[in-house]
């Protein structure tokens, strides 16, 4: 039976986001029996199952209304004459770099503007580069779009995570009144470095002379952007700065997140928690007089006893009779405030949740925001929840200093306090012993990988470890472990070098190992591009060579890992004998090659070859068919052929034409092209009989195995057969 006394529970409060007090939900927790009347079974097995695991990761799903630029649209700078007719001023840009600032862009002869799309000058705010983008024609719309955008998103660290909000307007210039103004807030990222409004102005008011917002030609718009509350997920530590972790966000869990890191925090839950887990005398609950009644199976695969609970109110917790009652003021006589605020925060740019947390009633309070934790004032956790508008003061008192508002989207959405009685019971000290002994293992694990990570880590400033992939390592790997890409760099020859090693000493000793004389031998670079594909991207300098092989790693290396993956090009005379390799010039480009033979469903390595970045494949066609062991005038079928990954792998597979040249075709150093005959894409014997079907065949395959793999990982952790 469910124990009444009174004195020994901890109780919550459920605030809505609108102010008006809600049906509150009462939680009991006591030394003998965790009775939760409003928490379902179903949730605790899930709140346990979430316990075992932290992550770091992932924001929330955005809201459709606001969208990002076309990715098929080119990126940079514009032409150079759209560029000369945009002129730009900052009217309150800091020497320091501000956290917040206004900038503020004239561009005249807009009606004339013959580009798609069309950046502003670059502004500092934060410590990023800034720079506003328009389509002063419409992002596929027929409305003047606008977006923020982080103007070096392709050079910034891998990883990076920037939060800000901001305002976008375009200014009336006949009445200021009538100036369109429009805020958000976003967390930009290498996957979203702009953001903003694809409907922001109809184009009909736009051009419109009488309305005020084209005056002598002339459209001006202003940026208001505060980044001061916030920090950035790649450079903050929370363990190390908090001695708190957060959890990733596993795709819209941030309402989860935030709930869990608020049981987390009273211990007295966490205890309860272990206890109603492992004890063999585990009960379900059944409620009468509701629509739903089910059985639930326990952790262990057996059904469990049942415990009917009756007098349910409508809101389905005991009548206010039972002496259970629901609070309808935040503060009462014998409370001692707040132990979280649970914030819901919604608008256009989607909604998002949160926690402000002070553990053990300290006087500290701490924001948990998915995977990042900070330290936060008592004033903006207990007094900034309620909506309404902020206003920031200009961090430069130079040319404009006039404040500007952001509407805040913020409300406390529940709340967590309890009893002074209780202070000690809930706040109370959670040993070893209460942990359940597979998590015990598990942690026990995971600080032995950390401390092998850290081993790692100091052995990593005193070494580095070069992996040379070869012609002969894509020759093996190709058609059996790889097929999108060139090599698995694991499965290639590494060395270990001292970081002052210089690299030419290196190639001294590689030419001994290998036979392959140092003026034969030519090294790559590996690089990530925009699209994720990993591929040799150019040749070592002789500046390069000269330096020391911890300097080299640490200017190629983005990861800052240990590593310093390089392809080594050799050459072959008449007698497969190493030559010294040709020039290599701007115009000259190196190409992959992998033939595919769809009777026996095999993809290939077949070589490499430099062409003419203006020359077109129809002029080499007899070079592919030799390198193919085709005849000279064999009718062949070109691809373009990778595994994509933006927000997820997709297959890349286009076709290529080859009476344009490989700079129309946008091919590059490191591409990869797919070849067949002509005669066997129309086979229809053949189960795959072109190189697209037969690589999404492979992608299917490969992905189906990865989520059974996952499944057995998670089976694994959470301790099951």
């Amino acid at each position: 039976m469910v124990k009444e006394e009174q004195s020994s529970c901890m109780k919550v409060g459920v605030m809505l986001d609108d102010g008006i007090k809600g049906g509150s939900s009462i939680w009991e927790l006591d030394s003998g029996t965790l009775n939760p009347r409003s928490l379902p079974l179903f949730f605790l097995k899930k709140l346990k199952k979430a316990l075992k695991e932290q992550y770091v990761g992932k924001e929330e799903q955005e809201d459709n209304k606001m969208l990002v630029p076309n990715n098929d649209f080119i990126d940079g700078p514009q032409p150079l004459e759209v560029a000369k007719e945009a002129v730009s001023k900052v009217n309150a840009q800091a020497v320091d770099d501000p956290p917040s600032g206004r900038f503020t862009w004239t561009v005249e002869n807009f009606s004339r503007l013959n580009t798609k799309k069309l950046y502003s000058d670059i502004f500092f705010v934060g410590g990023y580069k800034w720079r506003i983008l328009i389509f002063p024609k419409g992002n596929n719309v027929d409305c003047l779009s606008m977006y923020l955008d982080v103007a070096n998103s392709e050079t910034l660290p891998h990883g990076w995570n920037k939060y800000a909000r901001f305002r976008l307007a375009a200014c009336n210039q006949m009445h200021n009144k009538y100036t369109i103004r429009k805020d958000t807030e976003h967390r930009f990222n290498a996957h979203e470095s702009d953001w903003g409004f694809t409907s922001f102005l109809p184009l009909g008011e736009l051009y419109d002379p009488s309305r005020g917002f084209l005056v002598n030609d002339t459209f001006v718009v202003e940026a208001d952007v505060d980044v001061s509350k916030v920090g950035d997920v790649w450079s903050h530590d929370s363990k190390k700065e908090t001695g708190y972790v957060g959890l990733k966000n596993q795709g819209a869990t941030g309402y989860m997140n935030s709930l869990l890191q608020t049981l987390y925090h009273i211990p007295y839950f966490r205890k309860c928690l272990d206890l109603v887990f492992n004890s063999k005398q585990f009960r379900g609950i059944i409620c009468v007089r509701v629509c739903i009644s089910s059985s639930i199976p326990n952790l262990r695969g057996r059904f469990v006893e049942h415990e009917i609970l009756t007098n349910l109110g409508k809101h389905g917790v005991d009548e206010p009779g039972h002496n259970h009652g629901v609070f309808t003021e935040p503060f009462v006589v014998g409370w001692i405030g707040f132990l979280c605020v649970l914030v819901h925060s919604d608008g256009v740019h989607g909604e998002h949740y949160y926690a402000y947390i002070r553990p053990t009633l300290s006087d500290q309070w701490f924001k948990f925001d998915d995977e990042q934790v900070t330290e936060e004032n008592v004033k903006r956790a207990l007094e900034g929840q309620y909506g309404g508008e902020e206003e920031l003061l200009q961090t430069n008192p130079g040319f404009n200093s006039t404040p500007f508002k952001f509407t805040k989207y913020s409300n406390a959405y529940l709340l967590v306090y309890i009893r002074e009685s209780d202070k000690e019971k809930i706040i109370c000290n959670v040993d070893e012993k209460v942990i359940a002994e597979h998590l015990r293992i598990r942690l026990k694990k995971e600080q032995e990988e950390k401390e092998q990570k850290r081993k790692e880590k100091e052995k990593a400033r005193l070494y580095t470890v070069i992996k040379v992939a070869r012609n002969e390592d894509l020759a093996e790997q190709i058609g059996r472990d790889i097929y999108f890409d060139l090599v698995d760099h694991e499965k290639v020859r590494s060395f270990q070098i001292q970081n002052q090693t210089p690299f030419n000493v290196f190639k001294e000793e590689f030419a001994k190992e290998s036979g392959i004389p140092v003026q034969n031998q030519r090294f790559w670079l590996w690089a990530h591009r925009q699209n994720h594909t990993y591929r040799p991207n150019r040749p070592l300098t002789h500046q390069e060579e000269a330096q020391s092989v911890g300097q080299l790693r640490e200017a190629s290396n983005k990861a800052n890992n240990a590593e310093l993956k390089l392809f080594l090009e050799v050459e072959l005379g008449p007698h497969l004998q190493p030559v010294a390799p040709p020039e290599k010039t701007k115009e000259d480009i190196l190409l992959f090659f992998k033939l595919y033979d769809p009777y026996k469903e095999e993809l290939r390595y077949i070589g490499r070859m430099f062409v003419k970045v203006d020359g077109k494949p129809m002029e080499i066609l007899a070079r592919i068919n030799k390198m193919a062991g085709f005849d000279p005038d064999e009718e062949i079928e070109l691809y373009e052929a990778g595994l994509e990954i933006k927000f997820e792998p997709n297959v890349m597979c286009e076709h290529i034409d080859k009476t344009i040249t490989f700079r129309t075709s946008e091919l590059e150093d490191g591409d990869i092209i797919c070849l067949q005959k002509f005669s066997e894409v129309v086979n229809e014997q053949c189960r795959y009989p072109d190189v697209p079907s037969f690589l999404e065949y492979v992608h299917n395959r490969q992905s189906e195995a990865k989520a059974r793999d996952a499944e057995v990982k998670t089976h694994k952790l959470n301790g099951e057969e």
